[in-house]
């Protein structure tokens, strides 16, 4: 079976609307910007494109930005890539730029946002019937705004085609490096990643990020339940248990659990258990086998399984990440 060909990536422009976010426009000027000819590396020709006019950096005019180049200089590019806007969701796009958006795509060029980026991509159409992401805490309003794209929050970058989605901020750069990687190779991707001073890969996704306060409920009795399992996480939990001190026979407290917090039960428990063990993994030197104790896991290797199966990433990951890897 022959091999797909590399999509070609030798023309990179930036489209920037009124509102962009500054780290995320030098994610696209630091990896595609700089010439690094020097070092056998591929050179852009890169441009960065004002399409609205004045070109306000950040949602709190920070400072105003003149570029070469108008929305005409996307026809040219092999990738458009759109930063985070502060506007998003609630304003509307130029439709040159809409336009230019689809143009791109059905001549066979890719389309890149990160964070809130994937609004434009939304009001285009990109997004409709794609796999897509962007920063978890829009991930809600780009569901709610484009109902037929399909958002998956946890993830840090979707690649679905031509169109490409990242997550928050630094997201972008390892989007940013698997393009390279796909069109130049590992090798080129990871000398990049060198000078930036960044994992040319990272393991799991976003959900590792992800603050997610404890669910309340309308109803009571459910509510005071959910309090006394986060108490009791290091314990059996069952639902006989649970319905008895809900004063309900397990059946109606399983179908009044499932109403009041959209899951069952176990998968609750189990949620917050790997929550808690987030927690002690960023916040305390206790050994992963301790940690599993006290969230009820039983041991190392049941945590690992339910960590790795609800973030992407292993205890020992999750704990270089956030402490660095002396801790781990």
């Amino acid at each position: 079976m022959l091999k797909a060909a590399a999509p070609e990536l030798k023309n990179v422009a930036v489209a920037l609307v009124d509102g962009v976010a500054p780290f995320e426009l030098g994610i696209f000027c630091e990896v595609f910007g700089i010439d690094r000819g020097e070092m056998g590396l591929p050179v852009y020709d890169f441009a960065v494109c004002g399409v609205e006019d004045p070109q306000v950096v950040g949602g709190d005019q920070l400072f105003t930005i003149a570029t070469r180049y108008g929305t005409e200089r996307l026809a040219e590019a092999d990738l458009i890539c759109l930063p985070a806007d502060r506007q998003a969701p609630a304003r509307d796009y130029p439709e040159p730029l809409l336009a230019a958006l689809r143009a791109a795509v059905d001549r066979g060029a890719r389309v890149l946002s990160v964070c809130s980026g994937a609004f434009v991509l939304g009001a285009a159409g990109l997004l409709d019937g794609r796999r897509c992401t962007t920063h978890w805490m829009h991930a809600a309003a780009l569901r709610e705004k484009y109902p037929l794209a399909r958002v998956d929050p946890d993830v840090l970058y979707v690649d679905e085609g031509p169109v490409v989605t990242a997550a928050g901020t630094a997201s972008g750069i390892d989007a940013c490096l698997h393009l390279v990687r796909q069109a130049h190779g590992a090798e080129v991707a990871n000398t990049i990643a060198r000078r930036m001073v960044v994992p040319p890969h990272r393991d799991g996704g976003q959900a590792q990020y992800i603050q997610r306060p404890l669910p309340r409920t309308a109803c009571d009795v459910v509510g005071d339940t959910l309090d006394w399992m986060v108490r009791h996480l290091d314990e059996e939990i069952t639902v006989e248990q649970l319905a008895e001190r809900a004063h309900m026979s397990p059946r109606t407290f399983a179908r009044r659990f499932l109403q009041e917090t959209g899951t069952t039960p176990y998968q609750w428990v189990l949620r917050q258990r790997v929550l808690l063990a987030q927690e002690l993994l960023e916040s305390t030197d206790d050994t992963v086998d301790a940690i599993a104790g006290r969230c009820g896991f039983g041991s190392a290797a049941a945590l690992r399984h339910h960590f790795l199966r609800a973030l992407g990433t292993t205890p020992n990951a999750f704990r270089r990440t956030f402490r660095g890897p002396r801790a781990a």
